[in-house]
């Protein structure tokens, strides 16, 4: 049986690979590239890549992506490797593709600025920004590429998720549909490198420091080379971020070159120049169809998916094509050929292949081409997971969500009711000496399926405090934002809280009931039976509890209320099962130490860190609990 695998998994490869080359071979005979220094309105000359169809029996549309991260393979023989990708559907389809280093960035002049403001009041050739340079590169290649058809769609992951929604806001004409992927769109309040005020310390250093990727060095001039990485001197990164300590030692490997960093710790609350930089300033008065995308259990952008949309629906009342497609997918997997699961949680399908050919291809056919239907794309197309299924909602969140209290009870137990103690809390002692790990197994580089990861070894800790509910008689669909509201006591002057809702499989799962096998080997089994699945988690760092403007000390030993916004979600907790929420104070390292001092964290020492005494108060007059959205039609 074992020969007959091997057999059938090799003539599997022998065809993927075969394919691949007469695709290859394909794009090489239909397609030709040229590169451009498109000049914008300031003199500045920005890189372009530009794949043109050999075919002139008609005109062609656009598909664009702007990214910071290289157009690269650089030079006019030398082609991208489409033919790993579905973007060999847009080849098929005749688009021109284009892909731009932006401003600053590679082989494109002038000065890079990350998140770079929007500004709506440009007066000057010498007012540029993102939307800008988007508008005059369109521009640009309307009137210089032959054969077009006057049409352009952009679209990008991530950062180039930023630039796509710029794209939008340059309204020129020509660009009739965006699709804004993950888009990078607030670093201070929920992408990337801060959730509520809190440092994301593990992706922000590993971002721009010179032992990490290098980001943020400086590119004095056009090039096609990205720096070389130093190395971390470590394979453990919970060793190495707790022995590195307070954040000025961070700065300090980061040295004086990188200009983001030092901009990050001069402004360590949520002041004018952060809110310059949020992306939602650029969604209002947008022309073209949008469509955002993002995935449930994306570790780096996934708030920026669900706020930018909501924020273009706000700030553009009666926009007939403002969508939204959320997968339960990590970052970016929704553009690879594989979407059937996320580290031991499965998915039942392949739900990225039926995206792209659903949806995204569609979409930009039907813009760009006047090819297709899409009155069967609902306002919210958004997965469900536990149920693994897609549905469709007529707005995000649904009308048919009502939002219900489940309470914190004593004996660690959860329930709709409200408590009826006189007095209850739970206590914890917050020690950032031994901060509670974010997963459970020593590695270095942070790992995507963290976010659907057994929770059992946290649960295990005395500094992590859970409350489970009865078992479920039916199932209870949740859709749409989580909060949380919670009572506590701090004995020092600051603390965060971490918030983790959870589905907690039945002990006695079958194997028939799941599929356990693992992503990184199909040999090992991992047990399900009693999994405690993380749906959704989210960080409140406590001195902005009231405020990210004006941070606030707590008053040691005084209850306050916390509201924390845990985030959106789409999950099914299936009958049999059960919700647990596990509440903390650290989440190492993905998330930076609080020194649980009321002191600025980037300017603390060793020395300001202490522990603190943390008390949950579950009664009467303190009724902590979580607002749950649930779904009254599943």
């Amino acid at each position: 049986m074992k020969k007959l695998i091997l057999v059938i998994a090799f003539y599997q490869f022998l065809l993927v690979a075969y394919s691949q080359n007469q695709d290859s071979l394909w794009v090489m005979n239909n397609y030709t590239k040229i590169e451009r220094q498109i000049e914008m309105r300031d003199g500045i000359k920005l890189f372009t890549s530009i794949y043109i169809p050999k075919d002139n029996q008609e005109d062609h549309p656009f598909l664009m992506t702007r990214t910071p991260y290289s157009c690269a393979p650089y030079g006019e023989k030398e082609f991208q490797y489409f033919w790993y990708s579905y973007t060999m559907a847009y080849l098929r389809e005749g688009y021109i593709l284009v892909t731009q280093d932006v401003r600053g960035r590679n082989m494109s002049e002038g000065d890079f600025v990350d998140v770079r403001p929007f500004n709506p009041n440009k007066k000057t050739n010498t007012d540029i920004d993102e939307s800008s340079d988007t508008y005059d590169t369109v521009d640009w290649l309307i009137k210089n590429i032959a054969h077009n058809n006057g049409k352009v769609g952009v679209y990008g992951i991530s950062y180039p998720g930023f630039y796509s929604t710029m794209a939008a806001a340059s309204n020129h004409p020509a660009v009739v549909a965006v699709s804004p992927q993950a888009p990078v769109t607030n670093w201070f309040i929920g992408d990337d490198f801060h959730h509520n005020g809190a440092l994301f310390i593990m992706d922000a250093f590993n971002f721009y420091s010179p032992l990490g990727w290098g980001f943020g060095l400086p590119h004095p001039k056009p090039t096609t080379l990205n720096p070389i990485s130093v190395g971390f001197p470590d394979h453990d990164n919970y060793k190495f971020y707790l022995e590195t300590g307070a954040l000025p030692n961070f700065a300090r490997l980061t040295g004086d070159s990188v200009a983001f960093w030092k901009d990050l710790y001069a402004h360590p609350n949520y002041d004018e120049w952060w809110k310059a930089r949020d992306a939602r300033n650029a969604t209002k008065n947008l022309k073209p169809a949008m469509l955002w995308v993002g995935g449930l259990y994306d570790a780096e952008d996934n708030w920026g998916a669900w706020n930018s949309y909501k924020a273009a629906e706000s700030n553009n009342p009666g926009k007939t094509f403002n969508k939204i497609v959320m997968g339960p997918w990590y970052h970016g997997q929704w553009a690879s050929r594989k979407g059937t699961h996320l580290g031991n949680i499965q998915f039942g399908s392949n739900t990225a292949t039926w995206y792209q050919q659903n949806i995204e291809i569609p979409f930009f056919n039907k813009f760009l081409k006047n090819k297709g239907d899409l009155t069967n794309l609902a306002e919210a197309t958004i997965f469900i997971s536990g149920k693994n299924e897609w549905r469709q909602f007529a707005q995000w969140p649904p009308a048919e969500k009502l939002d219900k209290n489940l309470y914190l009870q004593t004996g660690g137990k959860l329930d709709w009711k409200q408590p009826v103690a006189k007095t209850s809390s739970t206590v914890y002692i917050s020690d950032p000496a031994k901060p509670v790990p974010y997963a459970e197994a020593v590695h270095f580089n942070r790992t995507r399926n963290y976010m659907t990861d057994d929770q059992r070894f946290a649960e295990r800790r005395p500094d992590v405090i859970a409350f489970k509910s009865d078992v479920l008689q039916n199932d209870l669909t949740l859709t749409g934002v989580i909060n949380a509201t919670l009572f506590a006591s701090v004995s020092t002057t600051d603390a965060d809280f971490v918030v983790k809702i959870i589905d907690v499989f039945p002990d006695t799962l079958s194997y028939n009931d799941i599929d356990i096998y693992s992503e990184t080997d199909s040999k090992n089994v991992y047990p399900m039976g009693g999994y405690e699945m993380l749906v959704h988690g989210e960080i409140m760092r406590g001195r902005y509890r009231n405020s990210y403007e004006k941070p606030e000390p707590f008053v040691p030993n005084q209850i306050t209320k916390v509201n924390l916004q845990v985030g959106d979600v789409a999950h099914t907790f299936k009958r049999g099962h059960r919700v647990m929420v596990q509440i903390q104070s650290s989440w190492f390292p993905l998330v930076d130490r609080n020194p649980q001092k009321f002191v600025n964290i980037y300017q603390a020492n060793n020395n300001d860190f202490q522990k603190a005494t943390i008390q949950i108060f579950h009664d009467e007059k303190h009724p902590s609990n979580i607002l749950l959205p649930v779904l009254q039609n599943p």
